[in-house]
């Protein structure tokens, strides 16, 4: 017997990995601080919630970089960094959903949709649960609750794997088995 009956994963940063290196050079070409602009949480969070739209953050991020032409396109251009799947964490993944349900439990804006299909994992998962479509999101204990329900476990049974350390401990304080995410060979022990 598993200690789980179900694996519930983030997205980005664990199955879903950006282009960094590309958003580092878009800051140094335009000078401006960008990604902390863009992740600042006045702005992220009202996007990650669904009160917002990714266009809308989009522009958020232009003027808080000063509005202007210049603060748009660098801004427009942060939206559209290239992103890709982990082959080898959708493999780990696809095999233990041999066994359990793999709920994907994500922070996210209204474009997630949109961004599983580009990925080809618009039907990987059992469940996709988005902050911007639940209204909570990632450390808020709820958001966890209702992936457990959408697995059909209770929260104990399941395995909660993320790429940051505040979201794995408020899972934890759950009862859920937390894994930290930092590289392919965390998920590998783990299942």
């Amino acid at each position: 017997m598993t200690a789980y009956d179900a694996v519930l994963s983030d997205l980005d940063g664990v199955l879903r990995l950006f282009d960094h290196d590309r958003q580092r050079d878009i800051e140094a070409r335009y000078g401006l601080p960008v990604m902390q602009v863009a992740f600042d949480p006045a702005r992220m969070t009202p996007a990650t919630l669904g009160h917002i739209t990714e266009a809308e953050w989009v522009e958020s991020i232009a003027a808080g970089l000063g509005g202007g032409e210049r603060a748009r396109q660098a801004a427009r251009e942060f939206a559209e960094v290239r992103f890709w799947v982990d082959e080898e964490v959708r493999t780990l993944l696809a095999k233990a959903q041999e066994r359990v349900p793999v709920i994907l439990v994500t922070n996210a804006m209204d474009t997630l949709e949109a961004h599983l299909d580009l990925l080809g994992l618009t039907y990987f998962a059992d469940a996709v649960v988005s902050s911007a479509r639940v209204g909570v999101a990632k450390p808020d204990p709820r958001i966890y609750e209702i992936a457990a329900e959408q697995a059909g476990v209770p929260p104990e049974r399941c395995l909660f794997v993320d790429d940051r350390l505040e979201n794995v401990e408020s899972a934890r304080a759950l009862g859920m088995t937390g894994v930290y995410y930092t590289c392919v060979a965390d998920l590998a022990s783990a299942l």
